[in-house]
C-alpha cells in the first residue's frame, strides 16, 4: 500500500508518494482553486504514469491545507478516484507535539506538520523556517512542544509589490544572489535588496527568537527558496526539501497506529 501526502500552499502543491518510510517520489503542481476532482484526476494519473507509480495502489492519503475551497477539491478526489477519506492535518489531530499556543486552533497544518517532522528528525530544539508565499517561523523546546512563532511576507510578495508599485523598476530574477551588495545597475540593485535584505530579516529576526528561547535552537530551512536564502542568510544551519511530506507520512503513522490500537 502507498501512502499520499498532499501539501496544499497558496501558490504550489507538493505531493508525496510513499512506501513505508520511503519517499518514492515528490512532485510540484500548482495549486488550483477552481479545479475539478476529474481534472485533478488526469494530472494525478500522468505525473504517476511518468513516475511508473500507479495509482490505484494508493491506498491512504494525508493533507496539511491552507486554502479552504482546495479542501472539497482533494476531499472528493479521494472518495471518488482512490476509495477513502483523507486524513485533515489540524490542530485537533493527535500528532504527538503539545501546541502551546493561545488558540491551537489558528496554526496552520503545514507548520504543525513542518515542527513534528522536525522534531521527530533533531530531538532538539528548533526555529523551522518554511519559505512559501509567506515565510513562517516555527519554534520547537527541547521537549518536542510547539512554542508559535512569526510570519512574514514571503520574499515573492516582497518583491511583487516592489514591481507592481515602482513603476520604473523591472522585473528581476531572483534564482540566484548577485556577487556584490553594492548593485552596479538597476537590476544588480533590486537583486540585492530583495535578497540580501530579506537575509537581514531572516537573521535578525531568528536572533531575537532564539533570545526568547534560550539555549541554542538548531535553524533549518525548507520550502521552495531554503536553498537560495540558506547561500546567504548564516543563521539557516540546513536545508531539509521534503519536510512537509515526511511530517505528514509521521503523522499518518501515529493516526494508524492508534486506530489499530
Amino acid at each position: 500500500m502507498l501512502l499520499f501526502a498532499v501539501d496544499v500552499g497558496n501558490t504550489n502543491t507538493v505531493l508525496g508518494v510513499y512506501e513505508g518510510e520511503r519517499l518514492l517520489r515528490s512532485f510540484r503542481i500548482r495549486t488550483e482553486r477552481e479545479a475539478t476532482e476529474d481534472e485533478l484526476f488526469v494530472t494525478l494519473t500522468g505525473l504517476f504514469a511518468a513516475a511508473r507509480l500507479d495509482l490505484a495502489s494508493v491506498g491512504a492519503t494525508a493533507v496539511s491545507c491552507v486554502v479552504p475551497p482546495v479542501r472539497i477539491l482533494i476531499e472528493t478526489f479521494c472518495r471518488k478516484y482512490l476509495g477513502h477519506a483523507p486524513l485533515w492535518v489540524s490542530a485537533e489531530t493527535d500528532t504527538g507535539m503539545p501546541i502551546l499556543y493561545g488558540n491551537p486552533a489558528e496554526v496552520g497544518a503545514d507548520r504543525i506538520v513542518n515542527a513534528v517532522a522536525a522534531f521527530a528528525k533533531h530531538q532538539s530544539a528548533l526555529i523551522v523556517i518554511d519559505f512559501g508565499t509567506a515565510t513562517t517561523f516555527d519554534c520547537i523546546s527541547e521537549r518536542g512542544e510547539y512554542l508559535g512563532g512569526a510570519i512574514s511576507p514571503g520574499i515573492g510578495i516582497a518583491a511583487e509589490a516592489l514591481f507592481a508599485r515602482a513603476s520604473k523598476l523591472p522585473r528581476v530574477e531572483l534564482f540566484k544572489p548577485p556577487l556584490a551588495a553594492i548593485g552596479k545597475d538597476t537590476a544588480g540593485s533590486m537583486q540585492s535588496g530583495i535578497l540580501f535584505g530579506y537575509a537581514g530579516l531572516v537573521d535578525g529576526l531568528v536572533a531575537r527568537l532564539k533570545k526568547e528561547m534560550g539555549g541554542a535552537p538548531k535553524v533549518i530551512a525548507t520550502g521552495g527558496l531554503a536553498p537560495l536564502m540558506a547561500g546567504v542568510s548564516p543563521c539557516i544551519e540546513g536545508v531539509e526539501g521534503e519536510l512537509t511530506l515526511e511530517g505528514l507520512r509521521i503523522i499518518h503513522g501515529r493516526a494508524a497506529s492508534g486506530k489499530k490500537g
